[in-house]
This record gives C-alpha cells, structure tokens and sequence, in this order.
C-alpha cells in the first residue's frame, strides 16, 4: 500500500516574472509547484526600476494564499563581487545591494548567488574581494529574514565556486567580516559539468561525502535540480530538462531519495515548455520521489 503519511518535498522552478511581479506566482501554479525562484529584476541589465509597492503585496498575498514557500530569488548575472576591476566592482557591489533590498522586500527566504570570476587576480585574493564586497553591500541593506546562498559552478573559464572548499572560504571570509547568515545552493548540472560524479550510488556517496565535509549538506537548504546537456567533467554550463541528459532520471531518484537531502527545496532551472511552464519536470520529480505502491 502507498505510504498514506507521504509528503510531498518542496519541488519548483524559476519562473518568470514578465508582465507583472503576480504572473510568477500564476506561472509556479500552472507548473504545479510548491516553491519558486525568481529574478527579483532583470538579470542582464546593471539599471533596475524600483519594484511595485502594490504589486509587491499581490505577490506576497498570493504567494501565502497557495502555500507557495520559500521563496528563492536569482542574483543578477552581471554581478561580479570578486572583480578585480574597479568599476566592475562597483556597480556589482551597487547592484547586488539591490537584490538584498528587494529580497526583504518581497519576503524572500533565499537570495542566491553566483561567486564570480577571478580574471586577474589569485583565487585568494579574488575571495578576500567577494567577501569584502559582500560586506560593503551590507551595510546599507538590512539580512533581516533571508540567507545568503552561494552557488557552486561548472568551472569554466575563470570562474570561482568549482571546488567546494572555495566555497567555504568565502563563506568563511564573509562571516568575519560581517555578520550575515550565508549558506549554499548546490547545482546539480553544475557539480557534474565541474567533475564530480553523481550519476551511480557510489559515485553520489562519494561527491555528497566530500561536499559534506568541505561545506556541509546541513547548510545547502536549496538544490539547484537540473540535467546536464553536456558531459562529466566538461565544464561547459548547459542545462538539460530532467532524463534527458548525461544524469539520467535514476540520478535524481536518488537525490530525492538520500537521506541526507530530505527536507531540502529542489528548483528547476530546465528549459520550459511550449507553454512556458515546467509541468514536465515538475511531474518527473515527483513521481521519483513518491513512494510506490507495495514497496
């Protein structure tokens, strides 16, 4: 018999927020999710118009209403807070205070972002500059009600975040220098497009034992849930809907399943539709994840 006290983890997707901040919450539903990631502005412009105050309190409403939660939120993509250029820098450092003003504004629990490059620079030296720009962008922007996740990579060209214990230094660098709860989203493309194999049972064991010990499962609340279009180790970042590329649906089965990932909240990033939502995957989680009858 079906386990009748199943329930069902916090499955979503990022959605769109075009036409009006409300429309994602619309768009999460339609896709038959639980949760949703949104970008809170656009990703691809440094110059944001302020958000509707009115709009703003639609989607809170509605958001409650549906049971919709947590909210992640996407930082810009623009932003580099380890630049070593000074004027990239400081339009990330501007930008990215934004995105926490915003975060809080829109009652966001997670604001998720991307380490940045080290062009220029050691690695080192790039992560003392994330986490003094982190620190810069603080001061003028309240933490209140939302982590800080920084997200690991493919590791393609310059890029920080591949290894994990990059991750945690800037976690730790960050946290001596301001007081911020700051976590981690796990990619699950990504960690594979960097190398490290997830798709048997011991291949998870042994990538999700090291990422234990260098930044800890305990502190990774969201899992970013993609397939790869591209092949271990390739560091090319390319997102492929789910079994439909080199993780395979097996892979996710067991993601879902690990006992030392319950609890977490898995967001699609998979190319939608032709309708525009993530119906698909959505449904292809969680028939993983749903225990079968008999068994």
């Amino acid at each position: 018999m079906p386990d009748s006290t199943f329930q069902p983890p916090r499955i979503g997707a990022h959605v769109s927020i075009a036409g009006r901040l409300p429309r994602a919450v619309v768009r999460a539903l339609e896709s038959g999710c639980n949760t949703l990631q949104i970008f809170s502005r656009s990703p691809r412009m440094w110059r944001s118009a302020p958000l509707d105050l009115n709009a703003v309190a639609e989607f809170r409403e509605l958001r409650a209403e549906h049971g919709l939660r947590p909210l992640v939120i996407h930082g810009n993509y623009l932003t580099n807070l380890a630049a070593a250029d000074s004027a990239v820098r400081s339009k990330s450092i501007t930008a990215f205070r934004d995105e926490m003003q915003r975060a809080r504004l829109l009652g966001a629990d997670y604001l998720v972002f991307h380490p940045g490059s080290y062009k220029g620079q050691a690695i080192d030296s790039a992560i003392r500059t994330l986490a003094d720009s982190v620190a810069e962008a603080a001061r003028d922007a309240s933490c209140n009600g939302f982590t800080l996740l920084l997200e690991n990579t493919a590791g393609g060209g310059q890029t920080l975040g591949r290894e994990f214990g990059e991750l945690a230094e800037m976690r730790d660098r960050i946290r001596m220098n301001v007081d911020l709860p700051v976590g981690f989203c796990l990619d699950t493309a990504h960690c594979y497009e960097a190398g490290f194999d997830l798709t048997t049972t011991r291949d998870l064991e042994a990538t999700l034992h090291r990422i234990d010990q260098s930044i800890g499962l305990a502190n990774i609340p969201v899992l970013h849930a993609n397939d790869s279009k591209t092949a271990l180790g390739s560091r090319r970042d390319r997102h492929e809907n789910i079994g439909r590329g080199f993780l395979g649906r097996e892979t996710f089965r067991r993601l879902l399943r690990h006992p030392g990932l319950l609890g977490k909240t898995f967001i699609l990033e998979t190319p939608a539709d032709e309708h525009g939502t993530y119906r698909r995957d959505v449904r292809e989680l969680y028939s993983l994840v749903r225990p079968q009858a008999g068994g």
